[in-house]
């Protein structure tokens, strides 16, 4: 059952405790940021670790290699094709990447192969059967930059560099298909939980789409989620 989150506080810190369980060893750790875009969200503490970050948008790269300074190694490159010894990291973490990703499975057997045994996984993606979700797998690109443009407000929307990026939506994001392949590949699924505190706003506009949202998830029958957006998993490697 998909648990609601109630506030982004409690989104993060999930994450960082998770993180910090695993390293309760006090040895350092090697994170992977897949898709590590313009800056890394985590307060980590006095954890102690390397991080490894990777992206195909080579303008975000640059940023966050020349500007933000937080990578150990940025390496500009494709998840499905880039390789990293088996077993290489303790931690991997993916932010609102793999639902830009033709072929998104064979990304995440990437990850398993690359994760150490009890290692995690930190997948944030669209929930692609939440109504959110469901427009932006139906509606042209072009719709999604002026979204972020006029209602988000980043001017640079579409921009290299900058989101949003085509999105694809891989038939493995689906809840029922990432479960399966857990289960298939040696992955204990520790969190599955939807950002339950998320609003559109309080402006006429996005009183507007909140209503528009609601009306779509009456007219699915429920089937489409209006209550949450994204979704966080936290995958563990049992062997």
């Amino acid at each position: 059952m998909l648990k609601l989150l109630t506030s982004w506080d409690e989104e993060v810190h999930l994450i960082e405790q998770a993180i910090m369980k695993r390293a309760a060893s006090g040895s350092e750790l090697a994170i992977l940021e897949a898709g590590c875009g313009q800056r890394w969200p985590l307060n980590l503490g006095n954890i102690r670790y390397k991080l490894t970050g990777v992206d195909l948008d080579a303008e975000a790269l640059r940023m966050r290699t020349e500007i933000i300074k937080d990578l150990n190694q940025g390496i500009h490159g494709d998840l499905r094709e880039i390789d990293f010894p088996e077993h290489s990291f303790d931690v991997i973490y993916s932010s609102y990447v793999l639902e830009h990703i033709d072929g998104a499975e064979s990304v995440l057997r990437n990850f398993t192969r690359w994760l150490k045994t009890d290692g995690i996984i930190i997948i944030m993606i669209p929930d692609p059967e939440a109504v959110r979700g469901f427009i932006t797998r139906y509606s042209p690109h072009w719709v999604h930059v002026l979204y972020y443009k006029y209602i988000v407000g980043e001017k640079n929307a579409g921009k290299p560099g900058y989101a949003p990026y085509p999105t694809i939506y891989d038939k493995i994001l689906y809840r029922d298909r990432l479960q399966q392949f857990c289960a298939k590949n040696g992955l204990a699924m520790d969190v599955q939980a939807g950002d339950g505190y998320y609003q559109l706003g309080r402006g006429k506009v996005d009183a507007l789409l909140k209503a528009f949202v609601k009306l779509v998830s009456f007219l699915s029958l429920n089937k489409l989620s209006a209550n949450h957006v994204n979704l966080l998993y936290i995958l563990r490697r049992e062997s």
